[in-house]
């Protein structure tokens, strides 16, 4: 049994077995090193997408998995997920796109593809532990109920945001050996190891590549659909041009506009109903007091009864925000930021942290002005 938790989750001399994630990155073979460094019996898996090469392409994900694999001496899985993958995480995301929402499809898959897929795996083969290359830290919670999730120690590679909508089952009974190190370190340990992808470039988002035309127009095309057409227009509604489709859009976004303006311009919303795209030139007009959001899970333990302090994070390399939060019930969440944040997109998480612990995310529905309830 594990007895001895050390900072990144990774348990010492222990002989249970694990199931470790193994993309084909340095990433998650390092993990899967660590792991077998400990003692464990690890059992590599890779989840394949429908993408990233074949299962018998030696350059492709499970081809340079198994690679990594065979070096360090354990069984490797190759599991076909795409038809889960399209139906679960690719066509929600075409849906959100569709309505002029930015989603968040990473979110999506851990929750509803890889840490399930991992999960089965290890009662398959009789093994309680799963692990990925993710860096984010669990620990058992001070309050205990069950485990805590907490930001990876190195604040360029945290990846704790994507982890946030996990079933507690899962959470439960994941590994993060990469949590407690910076990706130098990381890096180092390959090398150390003989890794034959130590020296390999950062991978990207291999799972939603969109060749070069946009992830959301890949999607588009890929599911056959229509593109939601529509007026691009100034913040007094004056038509400033058209464009080809609310998907190409985000909230922010400032090249790729479509229309030719006198000095930088931002989309600061987007009607998907209309199809909608509203332009401004004033960064004041991408500013928000707060936020409202829908499906928000608290993470250990009952939800908190009315308002408390937090730091609001909206997007994956956004500095979190001192902010107010309540819980309405039903799932909804209001936040109010001490200070106006630009560009909170609907559609994307916004995950609630306490210093370095995750307090819970849900996906924003609208962003709140002066004025709004």
């Amino acid at each position: 049994m594990y007895t001895d938790r050390s900072s990144n989750g990774l348990e010492q001399e222990t002989q249970e077995a694990v199931v470790v994630a193994m993309s084909g990155g340095v990433d998650s073979s390092a993990a899967a090193g660590l792991l077998v460094r400990s003692g464990s019996r690890v059992v590599g898996a890779t989840l394949l997408m429908g993408i990233g090469g074949a299962e018998g392409d030696p350059q492709g994900a499970a081809g340079r998995a198994r690679a990594v694999a065979s070096h360090l001496g354990i069984e490797h899985r190759a599991i076909d997920c795409a038809a889960a993958f399209r139906k679960g995480v690719l066509a929600p995301a075409w849906s959100e796109y569709d309505r002029g929402r930015t989603p968040s499809p990473c979110v999506v898959c851990n929750d509803r593809i890889k840490f399930r897929t991992l999960a089965a795996l290890a009662d398959e083969i009789g093994a309680f532990r799963i692990a990925t290359g993710h860096y984010a830290r669990v620990e058992p919670d001070s309050a205990g109920h069950g485990v805590a999730l907490l930001r990876g120690v190195d604040p360029e590679k945290d990846q704790s945001y994507f982890l946030h909508a996990l079933a507690e089952e899962h959470l439960g009974r994941a590994l993060f050996p990469l949590g407690g190190l910076t990706k130098p370190e990381v890096r180092a340990l390959a090398r150390d190891m003989g890794l034959p992808n130590a020296e390999d470039a950062e991978s990207q988002d291999a799972c939603f590549a969109d060749g070069g035309d946009g992830f959301a127009e890949s999607l588009r095309r890929s599911f056959g659909a229509s593109s939601r057409t529509g007026a691009i227009v100034g913040p007094d509604g004056r038509e400033l041009g058209r464009h080809e489709g609310v998907h190409r859009f985000t909230v922010g976004q400032r090249k790729g506009l479509g229309v030719a303006a006198r000095g930088r311009a931002y989309v600061c919303r987007i009607d998907g109903t209309a199809g909608r795209v509203v332009l401004s030139d004033d960064l004041a007009d991408l500013e928000s007091d707060g936020l409202e959001a829908s499906d928000f899970r608290w993470i250990g333990g009952p939800d908190p009864v009315g308002p408390f302090r937090c730091e609001a994070q909206i997007r994956y390399r956004h500095r979190a925000a001192a902010a107010t939060a309540e819980i309405l019930g039903g799932g909804l969440l209001r936040v109010r930021f001490d200070e106006r944040v630009r560009a909170v997109a609907p559609g994307q998480a916004v995950v609630l942290y306490r210093e370095d612990r995750v307090l819970g995310g849900g996906w924003i529905d609208r962003s709140l002005r002066d004025g709004d309830v």
